[in-house]
């Protein structure tokens, strides 16, 4: 494991700098390289804002997607290889063969080598972790990808630093970017293309009719929960048009400041309501929180706010079209946006069938401290799009795990867990913990305090539920 060198910003700061340069002299040197990024929404991103720079400097490149069980057999010909947005926990070594080869890993996870390790080729290794930044919310790959764009003055590419924060979700647990992404923040308003605001954290601000935004609002089982006729009385009365006075259904960027007060209000009561005690302090951060708009994209479209976005980027990722989602951010959306809309459609109507069968099935099973579901048939890139969505209908006070199978040479199961973040702030990680207990099962994972993932064997599958659900202890 690494060890952390400094614990002062400052100077840790300054020293990711030198190395950023190192990495920037490294591509200036290089006459072709090849870009690996991981497949979801931070790692296109990333690997969208590395083929940028390349773009800008007259430099071939290509760029591929990868999953990080394929990182320790990549292979590569060309003068440099970047990898972003994984690589710190894999070996790297069959990249470094010889001392004509360059390696750069931009990885924002907890690093398995030593800061400054020698390879045979020559390696430049940037990550927070060196410097005791957690990086699961300081930066993301996305985020020292713009980093390095940074070097070469590219601060027009900081609004993708801002998209690859988001949609790995580095704002969940405060509801604002903190660490080093409030560096890139600052870039991106500077120039220009960010704006943001402190508002509600319904999602679809720009693309979701009030009322049905409101209808999916929360991990915790309200009575608006799911009931559009319910949320259209409940808006009512509180005097909030539903819609515009030629007819048109208002969304959330269209109310004003009173009617958002009254609308945190009423929410901060009803939930206050649903909550025991101990979790009623954390009940406003549920509520409100930064929300970050793309100043050049068009209102009321899925572009303009970020977390909006990157759901439209990790639809790509998830139906295994990564090169469209890299296209989308670069701004060549002229010839895709027909493809693009009927992806985006093809996406959301496959989580919904599959949560009505889970439902209409019962495939839930509770246990005293889990709820799971097996999610067989179900792609393993969404069955934790579908633990989440599932969230708000069953107990909020416990995680819900999914796993589906997943095609390998070894039979195994890729699991999912999602759990209310109230969990997270009494303390709880399931990503240790599941890290932990898969490891037991011969397994492999971790992520986040309240969605994580991992990858199990076959036959471990039961007990790895049980050890999960013996490990698990909320009250």
């Amino acid at each position: 494991m690494s060890s952390v060198i400094n614990n002062n910003f400052e100077e840790s700061r300054n020293h990711m700098e030198l190395l950023l340069n190192k990495a920037k002299d490294k591509i200036l040197d290089a006459e072709d390289v090849t870009i690996y990024s991981h497949t979801d929404c931070d790692g296109i991103t990333a690997g969208s804002i590395l083929s940028s720079i390349m773009d800008k400097l007259n430099i071939d490149h290509t760029v591929n997607f990868v999953e990080i069980n394929e990182v320790e057999t990549l292979e590569t010909d060309t003068d440099l290889t970047i990898i972003s947005d994984l690589g710190a926990g894999q070996n790297v070594s069959n990249l470094c063969t010889n001392s004509n080869s360059s390696v750069i890993v931009l990885d924002h996870h907890p690093p398995i080598r030593q800061l400054g390790t020698k390879l045979k080729g020559d390696l430049i290794e940037i990550n927070p972790n060196y410097y005791g930044l957690d990086g699961s919310y300081t930066i993301s790959g996305g985020g020292l990808s713009y980093l390095l764009a940074k070097t070469f003055h590219f601060y027009d590419l900081s609004w993708m630093g801002i998209l690859s924060a988001v949609g790995d979700m580095q704002n969940t647990m405060t509801g604002k970017l903190r660490g080093l992404n409030t560096e890139i923040l600052h870039d991106a308003t500077e120039v220009g293309c960010v704006d943001y605001v402190n508002d509600l954290l319904l999602y679809g601000r720009h693309t979701r009719p009030l009322f049905v935004a409101l209808s999916y609002f929360g991990d915790i089982h309200l009575p608006i929960t799911n009931n559009r006729n319910e949320c259209i009385h409940f808006l009512e009365n509180l005097d909030i048009p539903v819609k515009n006075d030629l007819g048109t259904v208002r969304y959330l960027c269209d109310l004003n400041m009173n009617e958002k007060a009254k609308l945190f209000n009423e929410l901060l009561t009803m939930m206050t309501r649903e909550v025991p005690d101990k979790y009623v302090k954390y009940v406003p951060k549920l509520i409100s929180g930064e929300s970050y708009e793309f100043t050049f994209e068009e209102d009321y479209t899925p572009f303009k706010d970020a977390s909006e976005y990157s759901t439209v980027i990790n639809a790509c990722g998830r139906n295994g079209r990564h090169e469209l989602g890299m296209e989308v951010i670069k701004g060549n959306r002229d010839n895709i946006a027909g493809e693009l809309e009927t992806l985006v459609k093809d996406h959301k109507r496959y989580l919904a069938q599959n949560l009505s069968r889970i439902q209409e099935d019962n495939n839930v099973e509770i246990l005293e401290n889990i709820q799971y579901f097996n999610g067989e048939g179900i792609r393993p890139s969404v069955v934790g799009t579908i633990a989440g969505m599932l969230l708000s209908n069953y107990d909020w006070q416990k995680p819900i795990v999914g796993y589906t199978p997943i095609d390998s040479d070894e039979p195994g199961y890729k699991v999912s867990l999602r759990c209310s973040r109230l969990l997270g702030y009494e303390g709880v990680h399931f990503g240790n913990i599941v890290r932990d207990i898969s490891e037991k099962c011969g397994g492999s994972g971790g992520g986040h305090s309240v969605a994580c993932g991992a990858y199990i064997p076959e036959d471990n599958m039961d007990h790895f539920l049980q050890l999960l659900n013996n490990s698990v202890n909320i009250a």
